[in-house]
Formats: C-alpha cells, sequence, structure tokens
C-alpha cells in the first residue's frame, strides 16, 4: 500500500458540524427571497446535477433553486445569496480533531494522500487556501470532474494522480455516495470511518453504501492502528 485517498465530507472534515448546514440554507434561502423549506427542498432534489456541474457554478445554482422554488433572483438579491452562500459553506469545510495531524504523520511515513469528493463549486475553488491543500498530493472533485462517486473513472483518476496502481491504494471514508461499493469495484481496499462518536452524523450522506468494508475504524485518528496490523 503506497497511498490513501480520502472521502473529504464526514471524513476529513468535523462531523459534528454537519447539522448546521440546514441553518446555512435557510441564511442562503432568506437571501433569494424563497421559503427555507423550499429551498432546502429543491437543493436537496438537485444534489447530483449540482455536484457534477449540470447546473454550473454558484450563481447559476442559486438563479436556477429560486426559479424551482417559484421566483426568480438577479442583480443585487442574487449577489447577496452567492455571498451568504459561499459563506455557509465554509464552516462545513472546518477540520476534525486530528485530521489534519493524521495526514501529516502518513506524509511523514511516506504516503501518497489523496482526496475525492463529491461536492460543488465552492470547494473546487477554495480549496487552494484550505489547510488540507498543501497535505494532500491530487485531489479529485466531482464538479470538476462532472461525475459522482461511486463512477469508476473517478477512482481511476485518483490513482493515476498520485503516480499509484488502484490496488495500492486504501480509500477511507465514511459511507456517502456508494463510495466503498466503488473503491472496491475500482481495486481498492475500503475502510470505513463509522463515526461512531458523532450520532446522527449519517443522515446528511447521500445515498449510503450498502456494502460495509470489512475494514473499520471509528474515528480518523484509529487509522493509524489499523495500518499497524493491516
Amino acid at each position: 500500500m503506497r497511498a490513501i485517498v480520502f472521502d473529504f465530507f464526514g471524513t476529513l472534515t468535523d462531523p459534528g458540524i454537519e447539522g448546521g448546514r440546514r441553518g446555512a440554507a435557510a441564511v442562503t434561502a432568506a437571501a433569494l427571497g424563497v421559503e427555507p423549506e423550499a429551498f432546502w427542498t429543491a437543493m436537496a432534489t438537485s444534489f447530483t446535477e449540482r455536484i457534477t456541474g449540470r447546473l454550473g457554478g454558484t450563481r447559476t445554482i442559486l438563479a436556477e433553486m429560486a426559479r424551482r422554488c417559484g421566483t426568480e433572483a438577479t442583480g443585487a438579491r442574487l449577489d447577496a445569496a452567492v455571498e451568504a452562500h459561499h459563506a455557509g459553506s465554509v464552516p462545513l469545510w472546518r477540520p476534525r480533531p486530528g485530521a489534519l495531524d493524521v495526514l501529516k504523520s502518513l506524509r511523514g511515513h511516506g504516503m501518497r494522500l489523496g482526496v475525492l469528493s463529491d461536492c460543488g463549486a465552492e470547494l473546487c475553488q477554495g480549496w487552494s487556501g484550505t489547510d488540507y491543500a498543501p497535505l494532500i498530493d491530487a485531489a479529485v472533485f466531482s464538479w470538476e470532474e462532472g461525475a459522482r462517486k461511486p463512477a469508476p473513472r473517478l477512482y481511476a483518476t485518483a490513482a493515476r494522480r498520485l503516480g499509484v496502481q488502484p490496488a495500492e491504494c486504501w480509500y477511507v471514508g465514511d459511507g456517502g455516495s456508494r463510495e466503498h461499493q466503488g473503491a472496491r469495484d475500482a481495486g481498492m481496499r475500503p475502510v470505513l470511518v463509522t463515526n461512531a462518536g458523532y450520532p446522527g452524523a449519517g443522515v446528511h450522506r447521500d445515498d449510503p453504501d450498502s456494502f460495509i468494508p470489512s475494514d473499520t475504524v471509528d474515528d480518523l485518528t484509529d487509522l493509524a492502528t489499523l495500518l499497524a496490523t493491516a
């Protein structure tokens, strides 16, 4: 094993802040001039469209969400909604306790590290300014690639950018988007982070895995123990 590919949300990020998604969405909805519940539903039902780039960037996405909620958002109102949406997105990127130390330790042991995330334009555009970016050798984002997990080519792209074969990779994630099934089918070794210390965090994962890997850790900080016994 020469490389590890990580999921982002709920794996590297703090699962404890996932519950803030709805409140952040309500702020964006208010800026758009639409009902929070209608906006939340529009965002949820457009998830695949949004994270694969089919609706464009943040501005065009929010304009489309407003239309689906029965109104038009343009000019200053749309500007305010974009600003609110970006402001609400950044806190969700906060590292989980110990995550950055785990990445630094793995790099210190010569591991190549990647991220494979189902995400929107905001993370793609803000990635270089995050604390993660200097520690990650290759990042693959669904919005840029036009596909979401478990699409095989995403895993193949991550391995290629890391300069390794899929069989030389572990894939570590909390189980959304059928990611472990995709990793297994791509030839990677899947590892589930159960987030046992964060009850209810899994409700925020779209299209959860039905396949449960044999390798599991309760928290990302337990990964070193699993590596030592592998």
